[in-house]
Parts: structure tokens; sequence; C-alpha cells
């Protein structure tokens, strides 16, 4: 089986294009000795100052920091204080974008995924990368545009109606053997 590790220059592109094509792509990750690897199914986007449902909409923080950095770094973040959300950061440097993480396997939800790989703010700012524990590679799945739908985003009514109802969640159900 082939394993590319996905640079630098995949995340640095629009954030919609990215979020669809990470369908499929596997998120890895160390867990002591034991290699966790599963096809990612479930993101969202967040596409920068203007998407009123992402961090960045009001500007640079202390907790969104990393979405103005380079693309393909984490940005974890707590959410309601009890789970840990895990997004790689995309587009260009200084432009805060990113895409969540919402499922892979048969994982679905973005609390359970970092629940089952072990993250925690301590992946927060790191690079995707093998030497960190935790990156994301193509091992040649590949997704057919039939297979993904797109959808509103969960959760993020405070956004108002015209950010909340952007299709700007990909999700790839692939077919049953």
């Amino acid at each position: 089986m082939e394993r590319t590790l996905l640079q630098h220059d995949f995340f640095e592109r629009r954030t919609l294009t990215v979020a669809r094509e990470l369908l499929g792509k596997h998120l890895v990750g160390t867990l002591g000795p034991v290699e966790v690897a599963l096809p990612v199914t479930d993101v969202e986007a967040y596409d920068g100052p203007k998407d009123k449902a992402c961090h960045a909409h009001r500007g640079k923080t202390p907790r969104n920091a990393v979405m103005f950095g380079p693309p393909g770094y984490w940005y974890v973040y707590l959410c309601y204080g009890v789970h840990w959300l895990l997004n790689v950061v995309t587009g260009p440097e200084d432009f805060p974008a990113a895409v969540l993480i919402r499922g892979a396997g048969e994982i679905s939800g973005p609390g359970r995924l970092t629940r089952h790989y072990g993250i925690t703010r301590a992946q927060n700012r790191r690079p995707s990368a093998p030497a960190t524990g935790l990156w994301i590679e193509d091992r040649g799945l590949r997704v057919r545009p039939r297979q993904v739908q797109r959808t509103p985003r969960i959760g993020i009514d405070s956004a108002g109606p015209v950010w909340s109802a952007k299709h700007y969640r990909f999700v790839w159900a692939p077919a049953k053997k």
C-alpha cells in the first residue's frame, strides 16, 4: 500500500477544495506503540474572516492565532468545556481558515474522534507530521463525486441564517462491499 504524507502545498489551497479532498485521506495518529489510521469521512470548512461561523471572523485572538499561521497545522480547541475538536489550518498564511474533522472510519462526531485518537490541547499549533504523532496521508482511496453529500454545517445557528445555511460540510458515504 502506498502512503503519501500530505504536505504544506495540499493545505495551502482554497478551504472548500481542501475540505472536499480530505475525504478518503487517512487521519493517522500514534497511541503509544500503536498506529491508528482511519479514512476521513466527515469534514466542515470554516473559510476566513467573512465566514461568521469561523472562530476568526472577529479577528485574531490567542485562541485562534494558529488559524492565521501556516497551513497544515492543527487547531485544537475545547468545545462546551467538554470535547476537544480537531481542525487543520488551510489556505495562505494570514487568511484564517481551517477544516474541522468530524468523522473518520466508523467514528462519527468530532468529540468521539478526538477521544479515540487521544487528541488534546497538546496537539494545538503543531504541524500535521509523523514527528508530532498526528498527521494525514493519502493511501490511494478514491472518493467518487456521487458518494459525497454537501450539507449545512452542524451547530452554528449563532452565525446567522446566511452562514449557517452554507453547504460547507462534506460527508463521504463509501459504498458497502
